[in-house]
C-alpha cells in the first residue's frame, strides 16, 4: 500500500451511512470556508477570487443536498446546509460591500 494512504482508516468508512458522509462532505467545505479572510480583501483579483470560492463552496453545498434529498433521517444534513448557505450569502454580502471601497486597486 502507497504509504500516504496507510492512516486512512477504511473500517470506519465503509461503516459510514450515506448521510454520515454527507454531512461529512459538508463539513469539510465550512472548514475550507472558515479558512476565508474578507479582512484580507485588498485587490480586485483578492474579491473575485473570494467570490469564486464563495460560490463554488455554495455549488457543492447545494450538489450535496440535492444528492441527499431523498434518503431518511436528513434532518442534520438539511440543517447543515441551510447554515452553510446562509454564511455563504453572508460572507458574499460582506465580499461585496467591499466592491465601492478605495481599498480596491
Amino acid at each position: 500500500m502507497f504509504s500516504a494512504f496507510s492512516s486512512i482508516d477504511y473500517d470506519s468508512i465503509r461503516t459510514m451511512t450515506p448521510v454520515d458522509a454527507a454531512v461529512k462532505r459538508l463539513d469539510g467545505i465550512g472548514h475550507v470556508l472558515s479558512g476565508l479572510d474578507i479582512s484580507a480583501i485588498h485587490t480586485q483579483d483578492d474579491m473575485t477570487r473570494a467570490l469564486w470560492t464563495l460560490d463554488a463552496a455554495d455549488k457543492c453545498v447545494r450538489a450535496v443536498l440535492a444528492e441527499f434529498r431523498t434518503e431518511p433521517d436528513t434532518e442534520q444534513l438539511v440543517r447543515k446546509s441551510r447554515n452553510l448557505i446562509d454564511l455563504i450569502e453572508l460572507a458574499r454580502d460582506e465580499v461585496t460591500s467591499y466592491r465601492g471601497s478605495e481599498v480596491l486597486s
